[in-house]
C-alpha cells in the first residue's frame, strides 16, 4: 500500500532529475506488470538467487505489511522465480509487489492476484529448490543498486527507487 493515495514516477522524476546523489535511481525500461495491480510502492525486502526460488517463496510466505519483495535473479530468462500460488501467498499476505530481475509464470493466475508483480518476461519452466541464494541483502537490479529499506514506486511508466519514501508533488 502506498502511503498516498496517488502517485506518479514521472511526477518523481521530474521533482528528482538533477539529484546525483544516488538516493534516487530510475530501473531501466526492461519489466513489464503482470500482476494485478499496475500501482504499487513500499519499502523494499530483497532476495538475492539464481534459479532456485526457495528464498522468494519463504519471504512471500510471511506477513509482507506493503512491503514489495525485490528479487536479484540474475536476469535469467530460463526459469520462473515466481508463479501464481506465490502470488496468491504474497497478495494474501500483504505484500504490496514483487519485482523479479528474471521471469514468472502463471500469467492468468497472477493477473488475477491483488498484488503488483513485475519481472523481464514470462517462463513456464518452474525452478528447482535448492534453498541457496541470500536474503535481506544489497542488490542490482539491471544495473540499479537496490537496498533493504529503500522505497519503490512502480506504475504504468516505469519504477523507481529512493533511499527514503517519497511524497505526491
Amino acid at each position: 500500500m502506498s502511503p498516498f493515495p496517488f502517485f506518479s514516477t514521472c511526477d518523481f522524476c521530474d521533482l528528482h532529475k538533477t539529484d546525483d546523489s544516488g538516493a534516487f535511481r530510475v530501473l531501466p525500461p526492461s519489466l513489464s506488470s503482470f500482476g494485478g495491480k499496475r500501482v504499487f510502492a513500499g519499502p523494499v525486502s530483497t532476495v538475492k538467487c539464481f534459479e532456485d526460488n526457495a528464498l522468494v517463496k519463504a519471504a512471500l510466505d510471511t506477513p509482507g505489511e506493503g512491503r514489495v519483495l525485490v528479487v536479484d535473479g540474475g536476469g535469467s530468462l530460463r526459469r520462473a522465480l515466481v508463479g501464481g500460488n506465490l502470488a496468491a501467498a504474497a497478495a494474501a499476505n500483504g505484500w504490496a509487489g514483487v519485482v523479479v530481475d528474471g521471469c514468472v509464470r502463471d500469467a492468468a493466475e497472477l493477473a488475477a492476484a491483488s498484488v503488483g508483480i513485475c519481472a523481464l518476461g514470462l517462463m513456464p519452466l518452474p525452478t528447482t529448490k535448492r534453498g541457496e541464494g541470500q536474503r535481506d541483502v544489497a542488490i542490482q537490479v539491471l544495473g540499479v543498486s537496490v537496498r533493504p529499506g529503500d522505497w519503490l514506486y512502480a506504475d504504468q511508466d516505469g519504477i523507481v527507487v529512493s533511499t527514503t519514501a517519497l511524497h505526491a508533488p
